[in-house]
């Protein structure tokens, strides 16, 4: 097999010393053995994607390993002290339960400290949204969580946290992917100074608790806590770290942990993914809900940033919310809230992204507040706080199961999140009605918006190109017309203009450049197609929507929204 010689000059550089033996062994067997392999773990550098930097972990550029993660840190703290001169500099560091982030989290709080950089490091696995809570609690410059998230098992990752406890956005990101690149391996400063290295749990524990019970309860009464039965699981997860003991604060005493599930594990061995946006892992909780008659599941992904929800239908069977769902019934509960208690003053907003339902500008609409739109990233969102301080953020959140109470956490937040849906749960009930009830009120009185998500995996390099080709079929060859419905217009986030197709009139697109292009057609559907910033795959969303003339009509309209979006899918030959 020919191997590219920029591949080999890579491979070669790997093979000094500046590199430990076992690493410089690991690349002599495949060299060998599995060249393919090899041209796969050195092909490109890892990048910074939607989500942080996430990565099988092994040997090479092209992996998650302590050179790739000490040549990140190293340049972050390069920025730091350029950024912050004659300021002591702090970072907060956490890491999930995924094998090796302890260690790998060790490397990176060493790689600070030993740059003169003093280090909070958890001293045990933590959710993600705590590390955000972090950063501002602590008054760090940075923050640092090791974790991939609800990727397979072989993967790791790496997500930056600046000041305001939101992810990096530009500008600091490209300026600082500058600074890594121009990084030398050996400019890598392992020896840690220990000094520097505080390790925190307990303190901060309970104060990340505490300030998620007051910006997530609503004055639900106790009685109607009571009767609310809770299934919950962390899917091997790190929630179990924080929502027990939450949902205990909060008041809610009837929450039945899926035992198989609770134990943090890397493998995560009952299910084939740990994300609660595949109905299949939350299979467990469902199954002991319709044991034990629960009212409602919750559950999350391993760092505890999305949350999954099932709630009882109009026959009384447990029925998964997708994450539009989810993020809409909060939404509208918040709002509800905020108006009661007379907050809404009209400078409030929420927030969302292109991708996510457009009932969510209906609903700032309805109540007077403005719905912020980003792109796809909960660092977004954040960014939105960060540069709108005059401005009171509400909620937000994406179709990605992920949803954010308030600007305590900067990022999505599955703690808070949860207690906020049994809030809503616990008062529906209480009052007669249903979580699923209220969903449905909502599209009665705004149209019902039925959302979809199909991901296509194209693994490695092929997979790669396949995925760039796909996209460039789609912007040179646009379609005019999908299951009988003219395209009205096309936003190409890329080159930042939108094609009024009707005038045939083009408009500036003033959201940052990304790799989306969105289809928009006559009778309201959307289709929007983007490749993941982490993960090897394209996914495409679609959007349809029609009247909802009663309740009793729901499950056909339902019926009749879900042909649609199978027919336009059919047309797009994405089966």
């Amino acid at each position: 097999m020919h191997i590219n010689q920029n591949i080999l000059n890579k491979v070669n550089e790997w093979l000094t010393p500046v590199f430990d033996k076992e690493t410089q062994e690991s690349i002599t067997e495949m060299m060998t053995s599995s060249p393919k392999e090899l041209e796969d773990c050195f092909y490109k550098n890892l990048e910074f994607g939607t989500g942080g930097m996430r990565g099988i972990m092994g040997v090479g550029t092209n992996r998650i390993n302590q050179y790739t993660l000490g040549k990140n840190t190293q340049g972050i703290s390069d920025y730091l002290k350029k950024s912050f001169v004659g300021e002591e500099l702090k970072v907060v560091i956490a890491y999930d339960c995924r094998h090796n982030s302890d260690t790998l989290a060790k490397v990176v709080a060493d790689v600070f400290s030993a740059n003169g950089i003093k280090v909070y490091l958890f001293s045990e696995l933590r959710p993600t949204p705590e590390l955000s809570f972090a950063v501002r609690y602590l008054k760090c410059h940075a923050g640092i969580v090791l974790t991939a998230s609800h990727n397979p098992p072989e993967y790791n990752g790496y997500k930056v946290y600046w000041q305001d406890g939101g992810q990096l956005v530009p500008p600091q990101d490209s300026e600082i992917i500058q600074i890594i690149e121009d990084l030398k391996y050996s400019d890598i400063l392992f020896e840690a100074n220990e000094t520097l290295i505080e390790y925190i749990d307990n303190d901060i524990d309970e104060a990340f608790w505490q300030s998620t019970v007051e910006n997530a309860s609503f004055n639900t009464p106790q009685l109607a806590k009571d009767n609310l039965k809770i299934v919950y699981t962390s899917l091997h997860g790190t929630s179990i770290k924080a929502i027990p003991s939450v949902l205990a604060k909060a008041g809610y005493n009837d929450v039945n942990i899926v035992a198989e599930q609770s134990v943090p594990d890397g493998n995560f061995p009952t299910v084939k993914s740990p994300n609660p946006e595949e109905p299949e892992a939350l299979t467990m909780a469902l199954n002991l809900a319709d044991e034990i008659n629960a009212d409602i599941v919750v559950g999350t992904d391993p760092d505890s940033d999305r949350l999954g929800v099932a709630v009882r239908d109009l026959d009384g069977k447990m029925k998964l919310l997708n994450g539009n769902q989810s993020m809409v019934i909060m939404t509208a509960f918040l709002l509800e809230q905020w108006k009661r208690t007379d907050k809404l003053t009209g400078n409030e907003f929420i927030g969302s992204t292109i991708v996510s339902t457009p009932l969510m500008l209906e609903l700032a609409s309805a109540y007077g507040v403005e719905c912020k739109v980003g792109l796809t990233g909960f660092k977004w969102i954040a960014k939105f706080i960060k540069d709108f301080p005059n401005q009171q953020f509400i909620g937000g959140g994406e179709e990605s199961f992920g949803f954010m109470v308030g600007d305590a956490v900067r990022d999505k937040d599955a703690v808070a999140a949860i207690l906020l849906v049994c809030e809503i749960a616990a008062q529906a009930k209480a009052s007669g009605s249903s979580l699923f009830k209220e969903l449905i009120n909502l599209s009665l009185d705004f149209g019902f918006y039925k959302e979809h998500l199909i991901s296509i995996t194209k693994k490695g390099i092929e997979g790669a190109n396949e995925i760039k080709q796909m996209m460039i079929n789609l912007r040179e060859n646009p379609l005019k017309e999908i299951n009988e419905q003219r395209v009205v217009c096309i936003e190409d986030y890329q080159s930042s203009k939108a094609l009024d197709l009707m005038s045939n009139e083009t408009y500036d697109i003033t959201i940052p450049k990304s790799n989306v292009l969105i289809y928009y057609l006559e009778d309201g559907s959307k289709i929007c197609a983007r490749p993941s910033g982490t993960e090897p795959k394209i996914k495409f969303y679609f959007s349809v929507n029609t009247e909802l003339p009663s309740i009793e009509e729901y499950n056909i309209i339902e019926q009749e929204l879900d042909n649609k979006i199978k027919n336009i899918i059919a047309e797009m030959q994405l089966t």
